[in-house]
């Protein structure tokens, strides 16, 4: 198999290199997932983090500053992916809107572990901030069918429904997963469109 190779300033081989640091970003990012299901992040210290990774503080400090710029990096990358997979769907009208949300649920259920941690109280706000973002642009750009609103109430339903589809999925997560995708995907609609009618 052919590979790659890349040389550095010094014309060294760094394919190694690059491997190992995508391997210590990999377990220090599994081991502050670990502590987070016990700990929140302001609980969690570098030290923990290096124990349970069984890696040294220099090497820590060499790809992050904290532990909360680990989770950041844990958000950044979960966030693109879905972004990404999201991204392969190109679904506009209503009854598409529909499908789309059921394949958002179908991707966090895909990645329920990290969803759960990322949602949980022991993490910052910083993903469930961004989680509003990614169900406004995904789920309720087409499902608000009153188009005579005016922009300012189109704007407070916004957040009303975002947040609101946020701790639906949360709930859902914490009652692991009692409904399937499409189940909680017509859930959403019901409310978003009909309400409690």
């Amino acid at each position: 198999m052919k590979r790659n190779f890349r040389k550095d300033s010094e014309g060294k081989m760094t394919e190694k290199i690059d491997r190992r640091k995508k391997y210590t970003r990999m377990v220090l990012k599994e081991s502050l997932m670990e502590l987070l299901k016990e700990k929140t992040i302001g609980a969690i210290t570098i030290k923990e983090i290096c124990e349970h990774a069984d890696i040294n503080r220099s090497t820590f400090y060499a790809h992050y500053a904290s532990q909360y710029d680990l989770l950041d990096a844990i958000d950044e990358e979960f966030t693109a992916d879905m972004v990404k997979t999201l991204n392969q769907y190109n679904f506009s009208k209503e009854e598409e809107a529909f499908q789309m949300t059921e394949k958002i649920f179908e991707y966090i259920a895909a990645k329920y572990h990290i969803c759960q941690l990322l949602l949980s109280e022991n993490t910052e706000v910083q993903f469930q901030k961004k989680g509003m973002m990614i169900a406004k642009q995904y789920i309720l750009k087409n499902w608000i069918t009153d188009k005579n609103i005016d922009p300012e109430t189109y704007e407070y339903l916004n957040v009303f429904f975002v947040s609101g589809s946020l701790y639906v999925i949360k709930s859902w997560l914490e009652n692991n997963m009692n409904k399937t995708p499409k189940q909680m995907a017509e859930l959403l609609h019901q409310f978003i469109n009909r309400g409690l009618r």
